[in-house]
């Protein structure tokens, strides 16, 4: 009898390649079987979202030790979520976005409204100063069913 794979959407843009991301893709694959696709959601620059996929990718696959979808979203975060999720069959969602003085997604209430649709929703804030994984544990927090780490 095989394991079940989680499939799991990536949401991110500017913090794609952030080292707490691929940190949280490794364990999330090392756990158990894993199919990831990563989503630039607030696509305004086509080239802008083509060189953050070019550069995310590479890191995220050798993370995940397997393929990981890369996906254009548009303008709008909220409605590049819902389609990713209307064309692709997911079981959660991970969220990856700048603190909340420089996150326009925070701003607006991102995080919430994914919540609102229906899947377990991890958020990762990357933060700039290097913290040991045992600091980064007593940032844990479960909202929505998800995990919330470093927000």
């Amino acid at each position: 009898m095989s394991e079940r794979v989680t499939r799991i959407l990536i949401v991110a843009n500017r913090t794609a390649a952030a080292p707490q991301l691929l940190d949280e893709v490794r364990r999330r694959a090392e756990t158990g079987p894993c199919r990831f696709a990563l989503l630039i959601p607030d696509v305004r620059a086509r080239g802008a979202a083509d060189w953050t996929l070019e550069i995310a990718l590479p890191l995220m696959r050798r993370a995940a030790k397997s393929k990981v979808e890369g996906l254009l979203g548009g303008p709008e975060p909220l409605e590049s979520v819902k389609q990713a999720l209307a064309e692709g069959s997911y079981d959660e969602i991970i969220v990856s976005t700048l603190p909340k003085r420089f996150s326009r997604w925070l701003r607006q209430d991102l995080i919430t409204q994914v919540e609102r649709l229906g899947l377990p929703v991890t958020v990762i804030t990357p933060r700039k100063q290097h913290r040991s994984s045992e600091d980064r544990m007593h940032d844990v927090a479960r909202i929505g069913g998800g995990t919330m780490l470093g927000g």
